[in-house]
C-alpha cells in the first residue's frame, strides 16, 4: 500500500522523484540569468571615484551580500571594517603611496615608469573604505575543511570580497581593491589584533570612470588570457586519464538510484545514520537480504609466538580450526545463524593439511619477524594471487564476503605491519590481545619496535611509509595477510563487498588499498576492536565501524554480527511502505 509523502514544514520540500523529473528545476529564468552574467562581466576594478555619499541602506545590502558568501565549514571568518573618517583614509592613502614607490623600484625601468603612470588607488577620494579581515584565532581542527586545507578561511574571505564586488556593481557603485600595503602597517592603522589577517583596502563609491574593459588591459599593462589556455581537463598535463585501475567504483547513477529508492520509502532517508550509509554502499553493488554471504576464515600459525606474545599455546589455532570445520566453533556457529556459508583457508596451520579447506601455505621458509622475514617475496606474491583467484570463484555465488582470521600471535603480526604502514611505535599499535596481561603487552610493544627497526633500518618512518605493499607483506606479514589482501583486492575487482572483522583483516585491507585506493570503496568495517591502532587503520581507509563492543575474539564474529544487522536493514528497506507523490 502507498501512503502520502510526509512533507517537512521547513527546509527542502522536494522529493527525489520531483528532482529527477526536472533536474534543472533550480535554474533561474533566462532574463534573470542574462542580468546575472551581465553584472558579472561588467565588474571592474575602479580607481577614480566621485566624493558623493550613497545611502546607508545600499551599503547594508552590499555588506549583506558579502556576508552571504560561502565559507568552509560555515565558519564565516570574515569581519568588515567600514572606514568613512577622512583622516584615516588619508593615512591609508599615504601608506599606499609609499608602498607604490617601493614596489615600482623592484621593476625594470620600462615597467617602473609605466607603473608610476598608473593610478592604482582612490583611497582618499572614495567616501567609504572597507577592509575585509579574516579572524584566524580559532583552532583550525575544529572547523570542517581546515584541518586539511589550513588556508581555507582565507579563501572564504576572498569569496566574500567577490560577492561584495558584484553587489556593488549591481548597485552602480565602483569598487577598487588596493593591496599596496605592508600587512602589519595597515593592521596597526586600524588596530587589527594579532591573529587577524587583512586583505588590503576596498575603495567604495560612485565611480568617476565607466570602463568597458579592465583598466590594466586597456592601458597595455597585460592582456587577458584566452579561456582555453586556462582550462585543463582531468589532470595538469591536460590529457585523458587512462583507466588503469582494476577496481570498479560506484557510478554517480548507481549512487543516485539507491538514494532515490530510499527517498520513496515511508521513513526519513538517512535517519538510520551509519546503518543507512552502509546499506547504501551494499546496494550500490547489488546486495540484497537474500544475497548469500560467505565467511572466509583464514587460519595461520605464526613463528613470532616463540617470543612469548600470547597467553595461549599455539596448538589452540588448530583446535579451533578443526572445530570450525565441524561447524562447532563460535565463529562458525554465528556464521550459520547469520545465514552465511563458511569457507576455511589454511594459510599455515601446524600439522597435516586438513580436508575440506583451501590451501594457501607458504612453500618457502617462514621467519619470526625479529630475526627473519615472515615470507619469501615470491611466496608473498603467489599467496596474494591465490587470494585473487578465490575471490573470482566466490563472486559467482555471493556479492558479500565476511572476512575473519584465526591464529595465535596474529595481533603481533598485525601490529608490526600497522607500525610500518602508519609510522607508529609499538606502544601505539599493541593492545593486550586475547587475555594478555600488562607485562606481556609491554613486551609485545618492545618486540614490535625491534621488528620495525630491523625492517625499516635507517629509512625512517617517512621513507618506510612508501614501502611496496608486497615488501611489507613478505617482511612483516605472513601467509594469512598475503592471502586476505589478495582476496580483498580480487573481490573488490569483481564489484563485491567485503565486511572486515578485526585488526588483522583491516591491516590486510590497508595493504590491498595501498595497491589500489579504490579497494576501500568496497569495504565495510564491522567493528572497532580493543587494539589501539585498529581505529587508526580504519581512519586511514576512511571507514567508520558499525559498532564498538570491545571485541577481541577474531573468527569473523564481528563481521557476522554486522551481516545479521545489515541483512535486517536490507530486508526492512524492501518491506517498508512506499509513498506516493501528491
Amino acid at each position: 500500500m502507498e501512503y502520502p509523502r510526509p512533507i517537512p514544514l521547513i527546509g527542502d520540500k522536494t522529493s527525489a522523484k520531483a528532482r529527477s523529473s526536472k533536474v534543472d528545476g533550480w535554474r533561474f529564468r533566462e532574463d534573470e540569468l542574462r542580468s546575472f552574467y551581465q553584472i558579472l562581466h561588467a565588474r571592474r576594478d575602479v580607481r577614480r571615484f566621485r566624493p558623493d555619499d550613497f545611502p546607508d541602506e545600499m551599503l547594508h545590502r552590499i555588506l549583506d551580500a558579502a556576508h552571504s558568501a560561502p565559507s568552509v565549514g560555515h565558519s564565516q571568518p570574515w569581519r568588515f571594517i567600514v572606514v568613512k573618517n577622512e583622516e584615516t583614509r588619508a593615512r591609508a592613502a599615504q601608506l599606499a603611496a609609499k608602498e607604490r614607490l617601493l614596489q615600482a623600484n623592484k621593476l625594470d625601468e620600462i615597467k617602473r615608469r609605466k607603473m608610476l603612470d598608473l593610478q592604482l588607488e582612490g583611497i582618499a577620494e572614495a567616501p567609504v573604505g572597507i577592509v575585509v579581515c579574516c579572524d584566524r584565532r580559532v583552532n583550525n581542527e575544529q572547523v570542517l575543511g581546515r584541518a586539511t586545507y589550513f588556508d581555507a578561511d582565507l579563501w572564504s574571505c576572498a569569496c566574500a570580497i567577490e560577492n561584495l564586488w558584484l553587489a556593488a556593481r549591481a548597485e552602480g557603485l565602483g569598487l577598487g581593491w588596493v593591496t599596496l600595503f605592508q600587512h602589519d602597517e595597515l593592521s596597526e592603522l586600524l588596530s587589527i589584533p594579532e591573529g587577524v589577517a587583512n586583505f588590503g583596502w576596498l575603495c567604495l563609491g560612485w565611480p568617476d570612470e565607466r570602463n568597458v574593459s579592465p583598466g590594466l588591459e586597456r592601458l597595455g599593462w597585460s592582456e587577458k588570457l584566452d579561456l582555453k589556455s586556462t582550462v585543463l581537463y582531468e589532470n595538469w598535463e591536460n590529457s585523458e586519464v587512462s583507466a588503469t585501475s582494476l577496481i570498479p567504483a560506484a557510478t554517480g547513477r548507481q549512487i543516485t538510484d539507491v538514494r532515490d529508492s530510499a527517498d520513496a520509502m515511508l521513513y526519513v532517508p538517512g535517519s538510520l545514520g551509519l546503518l543507512d550509509k552502509t546499506l547504501d554502499r551494499l546496494s550500490y553493488y547489488g546486495s540484497d537480504p537474500d544475497c548469500p554471504a560467505v565467511l572466509v576464515l583464514v587460519g595461520c600459525d605464526h613463528p613470532v609466538v616463540i617470543h612469548g606474545v600470547s597467553a595461549y599455546d599455539p596448538c589452540v589455532t588448530r583446535e579451533v580450526f578443526e572445530a570450525a570445520l565441524s561447524k562447532e566453533s563460535i565463529g562458525a556457529v554465528m556464521a550459520d545463524l547469520a545465514g552465511a556459508e563458511v569457507l576455511l583457508v589454511d594459510a599455515g596451520i601446524r600439522g597435516e593439511e586438513l580436508p575440506g579447506t583451501k590451501m594457501a601455505r607458504a612453500s618457502g621458509p617462514r621467519g619470526d619477524l625479529l630475526q627473519d622475514d615472515a615470507l619469501d617475496p615470491n611466496d608473498a606474491r603467489e599467496i596474494f594471487n591465490k587470494g585473487v583467484l578465490v575471490a573470482k570463484e566466490l563472486i559467482l555465488r555471493s556479492k558479500v564476503v565476511l572476512l575473519g582470521d584465526l591464529g595465535i600471535g596474529n595481533t603481533t603480526v598485525a601490529a608490526s605491519v600497522a607500525g610500518i604502514l602508519l609510522g607508529l611505535t609499538g606502544e601505539q599499535c599493541v593492545g593486550s590481545g586475547a587475555s594478555g596481561d600488562y607485562a606481556m603487552t609491554k613486551s609485545k610493544a618492545s618486540l614490535v619496535d625491534n621488528i620495525k627497526s630491523r625492517i625499516t633500518g635507517e629509512m625512517g618512518d617517512q621513507l618506510a611509509l612508501s614501502l611496496d605493499p608486497f615488501v611489507v607483506m613478505a617482511k612483516a606479514g605472513g601467509a594469512d595477510i598475503a592471502f586476505m589482501s589478495g582476496l580483498i583486492f580480487g573481490f573488490a575487482g569483481e564489484n563485491g563487498v567485503i565486511i572486515l572483522d578485526g585488526y588483522l583483516t583491516s591491516v590486510a585491507a590497508l595493504l590491498a588499498a595501498r595497491i589500489d585506493s579504490l579497494v576501500a570503496a568496497h569495504l565495510v568495517a564491522s567493528h572497532r576492536s580493543k587494539e589501539p591502532a585498529h581505529k587508526l587503520i580504519l581512519d586511514e581507509l576512511g571507514l567508520e565501524p558499525l559498532f564498538d563492543f570491545r571485541l577481541r575474539a577474531g573468527e569473523g564474529i564481528g563481521a557476522t554480527l554486522s551481516w545479521q544487522m545489515l541483512r535486517t536493514g536490507l530486508a526492512a528497506r524492501q518491506r517498508t511502505a512506499k509513498v506516493k507523490e501528491q
